[in-house]
This record gives C-alpha cells, structure tokens and sequence, in this order.
C-alpha cells in the first residue's frame, strides 16, 4: 500500500473484507469530529451496492495503521461481534521502539482506565478494567528495537500504555512518547543533506496491526490475514536494517 492510499483490500467475500489502512484514518465515527474522513464510509463508497453496508467489529486507533475487518452481512456482524467479545480471535501488532526491551517475552497485565486525564489519554487505575498484552522482542534496529504485541483485551491505546508503564515508547507517538519524528540524519553518522531539506523517514506512531487470526463467521474455516508494512515503515525498517546491518524483520514485513 502506497501512503498516498487510504486503504487497500486484503482479502473479501460475501460475508467479511479484511482492509490495510493507512495511519491517521478513523476506522468508525468518532464521537469528537462526526464529519472526519472515516474508513468505512471510503470502503463503503468503493465495495458497496444497492445500498449493502460494512458492519464494524472492532476498532484500532486512528494513528495506527494496519488491518481492520468489516462484516458485510447481520450475520457475520452478530459472528464477529461475538467472536472478538470472547477473545476467540488472535491479534498481531508490530512496533518500533525507543532503546531495547529487558525481556524476550512478557505478559503485562494492568488495569486501564481511558479518557483519564485533560489529554484523553488512557492511564493505569487498579479500579480500570482488565488488560493485558503479551509482548515478544523480534530484534534491534541500532538504537530501537522491534516488538510484537498480542492484545489479549482489546482497550483504547493498550498496546501504547502497557509499552510505557513498561518503560518504553513507540518511536513517533505524540501521546505516550516525545512525538518526535524519525530522521535519517539522527540515526546516520555519515549522513551529509540538507538539514534544512529533510524530510522524516516516519513521522506518526510507528505501530502497525499486522496479523489476524479467525474462524471464518459463516464456514468456519480457519482464516488467516496478514497486511504488509505501508510505504513509510518499510522505508524505515530498510533503512534501519541498511544502516545497522541487521533486518529482524526479513520477510515478515513482506
């Protein structure tokens, strides 16, 4: 998927479509701005007819990017639905962040409250409900590292709050981080542009949902989709793994 493409259809069929979308687009209304460009109403305009419409079943943030399912039938919405309620389906995320993890794998389990303080943030509250994310070190990319992360439960901002609370932050992620974009020259000792010229390798929160696992809603077939890396991560990954000698990554990002 080009970064000037909103989305990119993965996989569809009667009954569901599984979408790769770019960073900074809203998977569902939003409560803040009605009128914002929205997913399903782009998806909707180019998959729909005769007046069919996308279900929606689960949400991911709108600085993320990644792949989102859509039921197309009541049927498979009520399927769905049910099957992302009782955790039946298997998430994947990948993230890129600053300095490198004290552990290969881990579970963080701590309780979230969202929309918790003048920022909107999600915040640690004993008295918040159950999450808990399971995390695994892919590998180093000079001074960051790559992560995957299974969201067991599936609250506003999780992956990104369970990372911080952890002590660490998701390169560009203007909430929970510095915000700060990634720019070749930082990272490059022998680097000689134009700094007044650069433009960043990633400026938006380096986090992508990269793999679902599900039961078909209406085979049962097991179903397995996976989204590539858009434009501007597979850029960075490459330029990281060119720089720093190193791809943990490889193919998976393929």
């Amino acid at each position: 998927m080009k970064r000037s493409e909103p989305f990119s259809v993965l996989y569809i069929d009667d009954h569901l479509v599984a979408l790769n979308k770019a960073s900074g687009l809203l998977v569902a209304q939003d409560r803040w701005d009605p009128d914002v460009l929205r997913l399903d109403n782009l998806a909707t305009e180019r998959i729909c007819t005769d007046g069919q419409r996308l279900y929606a079943v689960h949400r991911i943030d709108k600085d993320t990017s990644g792949l989102v399912i859509y039921a197309r039938t009541e049927e498979a919405h009520r399927t769905l639905s049910m099957a992302f309620q009782e955790r039946e389906i298997h998430k994947s995320y990948h993230c890129l962040v600053h300095g490198r993890p004290a552990w290969d794998e881990t579970e963080v389990s701590i309780p979230l409250r969202i929309d918790g303080d003048e920022r909107h943030r999600t915040v640690r509250d004993r008295k918040g409900k159950e999450s808990v994310t399971l995390f695994r070190y892919i590998g180093p990319a000079g001074p960051y590292s790559w992560i995957e992360a299974q969201p067991v439960t599936g609250r506003t901002h999780q992956i990104r709050v369970h990372l911080q609370l952890s002590g660490l932050s998701i390169a560009c992620d203007p909430l929970y981080g510095d915000g700060e974009p990634l720019y070749l020259s930082k990272i490059k000792r022998s680097w000689r542009g134009d700094s007044f010229e650069e433009r960043p390798l990633l400026d938006r929160l380096a986090l992508h949902a990269w793999k679902m696992k599900l039961n078909h809603p209406i085979t049962g077939e097991p179903l397995e989709l996976c989204a590539p890396y858009p434009k501007d991560l597979d850029t960075t990954r490459k330029q990281l793994a060119k720089i720093f000698k190193t791809d943990p990554l490889g193919p998976l990002s393929e």
